[in-house]
């Protein structure tokens, strides 16, 4: 710290007071405690806290002494837990202040400051460091060099990333919808037998990129969606702030599986030719154009229902696995019962259709989920009362995570559903000036 006198400094957090060494406040958890390190006149101090006695060298904030005293148990011990009879939001308020994040929470207290911002839906965001706001009078006078790149960037970055943060990102994502449609149509329609050649072609045949098949309707606009979505691609890599984040985003991943196949295909076009022994067998190639079907994935990037889906999925990941330990323990549970009823007692009516319990697998996962297909099932009383009791379970069973899964997907929604309003009004905004 370059202002102030003594070894020690005295915080003053609403009455109660905290004594550090200088040296610690230089790498202290929370933010706000850590730029008094920074400081080098008293109105950096008062920046930072809300008053400064220079001859005590001790720093006032008034804040909520409580609340304080849970935050510095975090800091001693490393675990940070809501004061009782306290307001969740109120004590996520205090933690923003001070410079932490939900994430720092104890996974219970987590779930419980979700489930109060879901009812609530208010979503608090880190307070900006001074001077980087941008229609601020302070901020005008002394902006960093590069500052209006970043600027730049940061606005280029939130126009494909965010489809209602502005009109031109609106405009944006409408083609962006528009392309996918139409190469969803054109992949569509490329497996009817009206849309072959005059020459009646194979599927082999219509497999290969060759220079006839790019000089086709479908061809061009296949090549005309590949140049689209690979121009998107490059530019959201460009203005990205972390590039390895962007590489391991899913959306991104689904991005390049759809793009790669077509680069693929040509590529080995050619240099294998057009003539070759795995152009003849078709089938990587079928593959590899088959999976332009991850292109119907894009749409989360604009729809608030299939980004709810894929954040439920991922929130409640540990629900997904324990649905599927209930189900695959019942499943080798009634199967195994079911192929000894049914073929292994030998009591004169063998049924063929349970032979081994791989093949009992499939009656048994039919049975619980309540589809029922009826390609198979037990001839034998044992048989058909087990099957009853399957049946049963498996409702039973499947209904148990649904509660969990349930409200993590309304609070997902109300959270991406907050998000879009947000947007909305600055777009509103921009709009208006």
């Amino acid at each position: 710290m370059n202002f102030g006198r003594g070894p020690s400094v005295v915080l003053n957090v609403g009455g109660t007071r905290y004594s550090f060494s200088r040296e610690v406040l230089k790498d202290f958890p929370l933010r706000r405690v850590s730029r008094l390190h920074g400081c080098l006149s008293e109105q950096d101090v008062l920046e930072v806290c809300d008053d400064y006695d220079r001859e005590r060298n001790e720093y006032f904030f008034d804040r909520h002494s409580e609340a304080f005293g849970f935050i510095m148990l975090y800091v001693r011990h490393g675990h940070l837990r809501f004061v009782p009879h306290m307001c969740e939001l109120s004590f996520y308020n205090e933690m923003i202040y001070w410079g932490l994040e939900g994430s720092h929470l104890d996974y219970c207290c987590q779930r419980r400051l979700d489930d109060r911002m879901s009812e609530t839906c208010t979503y608090y965001t880190a307070e900006e460091p001074p001077g980087e706001a941008a229609g601020g009078p302070e901020g005008k006078g002394r902006r960093p060099p590069g500052a209006e790149g970043g600027k730049w960037l940061e606005r280029m970055r939130r126009t494909f990333e965010e489809p209602t943060s502005s009109v031109a990102a609106q405009v944006l994502a409408t083609v962006s919808i528009l392309f996918v449609i139409v190469s969803m149509v054109v992949l569509c329609a490329s497996t009817l037998p009206e849309w072959r050649a005059p020459e009646n072609r194979s599927v082999e045949e219509q497999s290969r990129y060759t220079a006839e098949s790019v000089r086709e309707p479908s061809g061009i606009i296949e090549a005309i969606c590949i140049g689209w979505f690979t121009a998107e691609c490059i530019v959201r890599f460009i203005v990205s702030k972390n590039k390895c984040e962007f590489v391991r985003r899913p959306l991104n991943i689904i991005d390049l599986l759809a793009i790669t196949p077509y680069y693929i295909s040509v590529l080995m076009t050619v240099f294998t030719g057009e003539n070759s022994q795995l152009q003849r067998a078709g089938v990587t190639l079928r593959v590899l154009r088959m999976m332009r079907i991850f292109w119907v994935i894009k749409l989360a990037r604009h729809f608030i229902g299939l980004q709810t889906l894929g954040l439920t999925l991922k929130r409640c990941y540990r629900e997904m696995v324990m649905l599927l330990v209930f189900i695959c323990v019942a499943m080798a549970i009634f199967s195994a019962l079911s192929q000894l009823l049914e073929n292994g007692l030998d009591l004169g009516t063998k049924n063929k259709d349970y032979a081994s319990i791989p093949a009992a697998c499939w009656w048994v996962i039919i049975s619980m989920t309540t589809v029922g297909y009826g390609d198979m099932c037990p001839i034998t009383v044992p048989g058909r009362i087990l099957g009853g009791i399957c049946v049963v379970s498996g409702i039973v069973l499947l209904a148990l995570p649904i509660t969990f899964i349930y409200h993590s997907f309304v609070q997902c929604y109300h959270e991406l559903k907050f998000r879009s309003a947000r947007y909305s009004r600055s777009l509103s905004a921009e709009f208006l000036n």
